[in-house]
Parts: structure tokens; C-alpha cells; sequence
């Protein structure tokens, strides 16, 4: 799949993960629609980068938002043909806690934006991808998820992250089974400790105990080495139906 002249959607697009993305895909010739619930950053993002990049105020967990911010990348230069979904929220509570059992809301919600906001996205960019012209590998659309390593070793205080991660993760083949038919790849990126605003509010004592804890690179990652895997998955057409860790090979401890 060629990033240039293709049309783009990034949810969490405005900060993040999202933003580096949205800022490969840009350089790399696309026309990216940046759907985020960030109003502000979002459209400092579009001034940053210019006509290529256009902003739609999305909620995720809201399903007319998420189909107005696929129909608008649809209608724009080059269609849809690439979807990356990074928008999420981190949740740290424990099941039994000093204030009793786990909050039910907050588990909801936390599937609610990680999980149902990622499927969401996917039967709307699939369904829109797969009315495209295909290319001379018969393709027709890339989707790239972001789940996390918390999906495999999800620590103390992070069942409600870990169970929506784990959702992503269990998602991704059966999907790319599903719209091989159509010519539309799934693919899913498992990040480990990366510098992003979800991380924003610890101390900086906290983030080197963190970036210790990397096995190599002794640092935490930087949100251009999670999209430079995007772009190595939108290029390159074997790549489907898996999930990569990029994660410095890290494996969580229970705590």
C-alpha cells in the first residue's frame, strides 16, 4: 500500500502516538483527517502541517461521530486506504482497593474507548475501503490497531487497560481473516513504555525507574519509532493478521 496520494484517518490523532502518525503520514504524501476529541490540539496540529491534514472533533465511544469522521476522510483526495486507531485512555485501580472494589463505570469505560472505540473504527473504515479501486496487489485498505504489552502481561491495577488491550490484540486475526475477501489488511501494534502524554503526569524520578526497566534501549520509546512501524506496515503488504511488539523487550513485572 502506497502512503502517497492516499487518504488517512487517525483517531487519538492529535497528540501522542496519534500525532506521530498523523506527521509520517503527512511527510510521506498522504491526506490525513485528524479525528480526536482534543479540539484544540488537534487544530494546532492542522496549523503545524497544512492542507494535507484536516481536524474532526471525534468521541469515540460515540458511533455518529466515528462515522462522520470516516465519511469525511472518505469524501477527501485519495479516499480511505489507510485507518490507524490510537486513541485511549489509561486506567490504574485495583480489584479489591483501600475503597473497596473496582469502579464498574471506570471499567466500562475503559472498554468503552480502548476496545469499542478501536471496532468502531474498523467496521466503518472496512466498510468505506472496501468500496476503493484496488491496487496492483489487489489491495484495498490498511487498518493498524494499537493495543499494548499490557495485553500480555498486564501488571497489578491494570485489569480494566490489560482486558481492553487484550480485546484489540483478539480482534486482529480474525478481522484480517475476514476482509482478506475484500482486499483489506489488519494489523496491530503492541507498544511497551513509550513518552506520551499518558505518561505526562509522573515525575521525572518515575519515567528513569521506567526507562530502567528496558531491557535495550535503556530509555522509553519515542512516538516517531511507533510510526515508523505504521509506515512499515502500510508499505509492506505481507504484513497482516499479527501483532508486533515494539517494546525494547520488556516484559512487565506483577508490579
Amino acid at each position: 500500500m502506497k502512503i502517497q496520494g492516499s487518504g488517512a484517518l487517525v483517531t487519538g490523532g492529535a497528540s501522542g502516538l496519534g500525532a506521530a502518525a498523523v506527521r509520517m503520514l503527512t511527510a510521506g504524501g498522504a491526506q490525513v483527517v485528524i479525528a480526536d476529541i482534543n479540539e484544540k490540539a488537534g487544530n494546532e496540529l492542522v496549523k503545524e502541517l497544512g492542507p494535507a491534514a484536516t481536524f474532526v472533533k471525534t468521541d469515540v465511544t460515540v458511533e455518529n461521530d466515528v462515522q462522520a469522521a470516516v465519511r469525511h476522510a472518505a469524501a477527501r483526495p485519495g479516499g480511505l486506504r489507510i485507518a490507524v486507531a490510537t486513541a485511549g485512555i489509561g486506567v490504574a485501580e485495583k480489584l479489591l482497593g483501600k475503597n473497596g472494589p473496582h469502579d464498574f463505570q471506570r471499567f466500562v469505560r475503559t472498554l468503552q474507548i480502548n476496545l469499542m472505540g478501536t471496532f468502531d473504527l474498523a467496521r466503518r473504515a472496512a466498510e468505506a475501503m472496501s468500496m476503493n479501486e484496488p491496487d496492483e496487489d489487489g489491495g484495498r485498505g490498511v487498518i493498524v490497531f494499537t493495543a499494548s504489552v499490557a495485553a500480555f502481561e498486564g501488571q497489578i491495577g491494570q485489569v480494566a487497560y490489560s482486558a481492553s488491550k487484550g480485546g484489540i490484540v483478539s480482534m486482529t486475526l480474525p478481522l484480517a481473516r475476514e476482509l482478506a475477501r475484500s482486499g483489506i489488511r489488519v494489523m496491530t501494534i503492541a507498544p511497551g513504555i513509550f513518552h506520551t502524554p499518558l505518561l505526562g503526569s509522573l515525575p521525572e524520578a518515575a519515567l528513569v525507574s521506567l526507562a530502567e526497566q528496558v531491557p535495550f534501549p535503556k530509555r522509553l520509546g519515542q512516538p516517531a519509532e511507533y510510526a515508523s512501524l505504521v509506515k512499515q506496515i502500510i508499505e509492506n503488504n505481507m504484513l497482516n493478521g499479527s501483532v508486533i511488539r515494539i517494546d525494547g523487550a520488556i516484559r512487565m513485572a506483577p508490579k
